[in-house]
């Protein structure tokens, strides 16, 4: 019996070595990489490398449905629902209900206490012209009267948000548009605005920067007006309900702030925690200003006295158009009246979410502001139609189990766009330390259909090869382009916005026009926004019935879209792109046209201020040096990125998180000189245009405020300062691109 024991110890010992060895084997075998180019087959669940499935993209396309994206819409404009107040907020949790039903696995309510601005309405707001004994000879509308029947009780009269109140009377000076270069005009002219009021029409610029520009310059008040020749086709009698142009009634509300955010919490989120205080990270309008209609704009620029103005300065308005700095009757003046306050207010963020399958650790965010002026058929609503559908579809094939995305995406629906980014940027800061290193890409859009002619996009570099892809994909929309042998989106973009120099469609840097600007600027996350636009025919700033009370569904679905068509065009597109973020095992980033549209944008740069530069001892070379040594890095890149290992899941990891670390490397965390919340190098907006976009924007700044005598001395500080800054950022970028085991530079 002992022997047998000892036998069967012996034969036990035996086996156990044998297992182990081959155990042993099967690790050195399968689970060590001797180096990361080494093609090997490692042990490991094929979903893990899985290329995307190409059927998903006309799964998605196909499910979009243009009826829906009008019922859709019928409910998000069946009342008004500006920002803090209950139309939106219900908006926000019926949303949160909808996308819950539609399947995605997770939504959430995060409110904000905020500070908005809201008219006083037991006193509103008005502009008049006076006589010489203050009687009134005409005075704008208090509201705008219906034209359509849609349901006007809760229809906030026009006002200008964060205008400080006031009740002024004084001369009145015309100054165009109220840009840089305008006041200059005036000053060629001898005529200087400060301690009058100027009348500036809508366009061109950002409104807060017309008031910002015309306070610095000593205005005691600003009046906004929309011309006829910005917002008509010249024919003031086909305007709405017959066409989508702005009758003289018209208004055009808007945000005056300058600055995303909350401004009394910069740089951290509206909580119930917050310490909140004045900050001069933000401006906000010491002086009155109020928006009106060209029906009494007319008349004020009709009993204007003066010079008559330069051609380029004249509108559409049917008057003799004068510089004004008097009254044809002595006396006379121009009278705001303001009883516009701030005050705090809760706002609704609503988020929805459908988890990857392989990467939930990795966001791809599709964003859209909920909060409009009035209805907001327009702004923003055709764009929440068209994502409420997007969620649908998605939703509706995770809950089929027939798609789970590689990644994460989430539905970003904000609650306070329109008075600055507040929804959006208050969640950047709140959730910034676990969002920032994980976001993919932000893809916005705004506005669906702002015109139903050709696609108009802004982005990032490193995401234009992905959106013209995708415009590939989708039929166009217009019967009459695809006559004209246009078949898909990209040909009539390509047809209408060429952009030659680089053999693609026109895409803009992106500006502050909507909520991608916070992720751009603090996260440093690529970002992109689409639309549909007018045809170019029309010389117009904006879509005319921006911000109005006549931006009605009534407009969108007799008027502007049909059937919908465009609109479910736009989701199309925005559904594909989408997918190729979320589902693609190498993210869709053509980090080559990164490259391309710096160098395009050093040599403008050099172009433009070599000489100020030399000529304080700043070697404009370098900049140029440094831009190549980048293209050089992008390029072997994108080697490794084609000869990369895609059976080794950590490879793939590898690459991906390079493509994601490009853009943050820009990120200066002490901000553009005057602008610390500003803190992408390469991208920002102008600086007197939030609207548009500006490359190398802290230099550009600080160069042009030298070329108009400003602080000089000081100004040439900040760009010595930031031009080592750039040369630095751009070399750190390059870097981030390097082999990871030999990412330092030799420097002897």
């Amino acid at each position: 019996m002992r022997n047998q024991n000892q036998r069967v110890l012996i034969i036990s010992g035996i086996i156990t070595t044998v297992v182990v060895f081959v155990i042993g084997l099967l690790i050195g075998r399968f689970g060590i990489c001797k180096n990361e180019d080494s093609k090997s087959t490692y042990a490991k669940p094929d979903y893990l490398v899985d290329e995307a499935d190409p059927t998903i993209a006309d799964l998605l396309m196909n499910g979009i449905d243009a009826d829906r994206i009008r019922e859709n819409l019928r409910y998000l404009t069946s009342r008004p629902h500006l920002a803090g107040t209950d139309g939106n907020n219900v908006l926000a949790r019926h949303l949160k209900t909808a996308w819950e039903e539609a399947g995605l696995d997770h939504v959430t309510l995060t409110p904000y206490d905020v500070l908005l601005s809201y008219p006083n309405m037991s006193d509103l707001n008005y502009v008049a012209l006076l006589d010489d004994n203050d009687t009134i000879q005409y005075k704008s509308d208090l509201r705008e009267p219906a034209l359509t029947n849609e349901n006007q009780t809760e229809v906030v009269p026009p006002f200008n948000a964060y205008s400080a109140p006031g009740d002024i009377k004084g001369t009145l000076v015309y100054v165009n548009y109220g840009r840089v270069e305008d006041y200059e005009h005036l000053s060629s002219k001898n005529i200087n605005i400060s301690g009058k009021i100027a009348f500036a029409r809508y366009g061109k610029i950002y409104r807060g920067d017309k008031v910002h520009l015309a306070e610095m310059r000593g205005a005691i008040g600003v009046i906004l007006f929309s011309d006829p020749e910005d917002v008509t086709s010249g024919d003031i009698k086909q305007v709405y309900p017959k066409d989508w142009w702005l009758p003289s009634t018209g208004t055009q509300r808007g945000s005056l702030l300058i600055g995303d955010g909350d401004p009394e919490t910069a740089d951290y989120p509206s909580i119930a925690t917050a310490f909140r205080e004045n900050t001069t990270d933000f401006y906000l309008p010491s002086i009155p200003c109020h928006p009106i209609g060209y029906g009494i704009a007319r008349h004020l620029m009709s009993n204007l006295a003066g010079e008559e103005v330069h051609d380029s300065w004249r509108g559409g308005m049917n008057v003799t158009y004068k510089y004004g700095d008097a009254f044809t009757n002595n006396g006379w003046k121009a009278h705001i009246h303001v009883s516009t306050q701030n005050q705090r207010a809760v706002i609704y963020n609503t988020i929805g979410v459908i988890r990857g399958a392989v990467e939930p650790d990795r966001y791809v965010l599709l964003g859209n502001h909920r909060d409009a002026w009035v209805f907001g058929a327009q702004d923003p609503s055709s764009g929440t139609a068209v994502m409420w559908e997007l969620a649908t579809v998605m939703g509706n094939l995770v809950k089929t189990e027939k798609w789970r995305p590689r990644r994460s995406i989430l539905f970003c629906s904000w609650g306070a766009e329109e008075y600055g980014l507040t929804g959006s940027a208050e969640w950047v800061e709140h959730y910034s330390k676990s969002l920032g290193p994980r976001a993919v890409a932000y893809l916005n859009v705004d506005i669906a259909v702002e015109g139903n002619f050709s696609l108009e996009a802004e982005g990032t570099p490193m995401v234009y090869t992905s959106l013209v892809q995708a415009s590939k994909k989708v039929a166009n929309p217009g019967s009459e382009e695809i006559k004209a042998g246009h078949p898909t989106v990209y040909d009539t973009w390509m047809a209408t916005f060429p952009d030659e120099k680089f053999g693609r469609p026109e895409i803009s840097l992106p500006g502050a026009g909507s909520d991608y600007s916070t992720f751009r600027d603090r996260l440093g996350i690529p970002v992109m926004d689409v639309r549909f636009t007018w045809n170019r025919r029309y010389k117009v700033s904006s879509y005319p019935m921006y911000h109005s009370a006549y931006e009605t569904f009534y407009l969108v679905d007799k008027i502007m879209d049909r059937g919908f068509k465009y609109h479910a065009a736009i989701g199309k597109l925005w559904a594909e792109i989408a997918r190729d973020m979320a589902d693609s095992l190498i993210l869709p980033f053509n980090i080559t046209d990164y490259a391309v549209v710096m160098e395009d944008l050093g040599k403008t740069f050099v172009q433009r201020f070599q000489s100020d530069m030399a000529n304080h001892g700043l070697d404009t070379a370098l900049l140029i040096h440094a831009i190549a040594n980048f293209s050089t890095a992008v390029q072997d890149f994108q080697v490794r990125v084609k000869t990369v290992d895609k059976s080794n899941p950590f490879a793939i990891r590898r690459i991906n998180d390079q493509l994601m670390n490009l853009n943050r490397a820009f990120l200066d965390p002490a901000g553009l000189p005057g602008r610390r919340l500003k803190r992408h190098i390469l991208f920002a907006e102008s600086n007197v245009d939030s609207y548009s976009g500006s490359s190398f924007p802290g230099l550009a700044d600080a160069l042009t405020e030298i070329r108009q005598g400003h602080d000089v001395d000081e100004q040439w500080k900040r760009v010595k300062k930031h031009y080592s800054v750039i040369l630095y950022a751009i070399q750190a970028a390059a870097s981030t691109l390097k082999s990871v085991d030999d990412f330092m530079y030799d420097h002897l």
